[in-house]
């Protein structure tokens, strides 16, 4: 036909059915990932909770899955507590409950009400430090100091429950906080000096 490339009405028919399906396909996507989202993850639920953090109570509302480590450092900008795995593997996050340590990235907020936490920051009596810090201080047991505040926490109840007899009792106590730069010697002289 005269050279021309000439299309017929089929090749139109066709070409214009798979451009309108393409362009319903995202739609149809997103419409799809949006049921199965809902069906999947359950909306946020939030509940009051008034706990007592280092002497001081806080009323807040918590999504009902919130952990005791984003409270702190999420709601209430107590940062000290160091979010380290988040798997419960490296101490980082060690916390007192009630006088018992526990591990904050594993505890819900909302197991809290009617009990006091306390955290690195409540350890100190205004400037006076806690005798654990200064041991902590004094005999190096720090270095980049990422872990330091869970050891410190760890340390004071690791004296408070009376597992001091020996160094390796102290290393068994203590295990379940990591220190990637290797302070160990530090930390459970520190300990040690703390016990006497």
């Amino acid at each position: 036909m005269n050279g021309k490339n000439y299309y017929s009405r089929r090749f139109f028919l066709k070409t214009s059915g798979a451009l309108a399906a393409l362009a319903a396909i995202p739609a149809t996507v997103k419409s799809f990932y949006m049921d199965a989202k809902r069906l999947i993850i359950p909306p946020r639920q939030k509940q009051p909770l008034i706990v007592k953090v280092n002497k001081q109570t806080h009323k807040l509302d918590v999504d009902t899955r919130t952990t005791l480590l984003d409270l702190l450092r999420e709601d209430l900008h107590l940062t000290g507590t160091k979010k380290g795995c988040d798997h419960g593997q490296c101490g980082a996050c060690t916390v007192h409950v009630n006088g018992e340590r526990v591990l904050s990235c594993l505890t819900l907020a909302a197991t809290l009400p009617g009990k006091e936490v306390t955290t690195i920051e409540g350890l100190a009596d205004g400037d006076q430090l806690h005798p654990m810090q200064a041991a902590f201080l004094e005999c190096d047991g720090f270095q980049c100091g990422y872990c330091t505040p869970g050891q410190i926490m760890s340390a004071v109840a690791c004296v408070k429950e009376g597992h001091t007899k020996s160094v390796a009792e102290i290393k068994e106590f203590m295990s379940g906080n990591l220190c990637r730069c290797g302070a160990y010697n530090g930390i459970v002289a520190s300990i040690q000096k703390v016990a006497k």
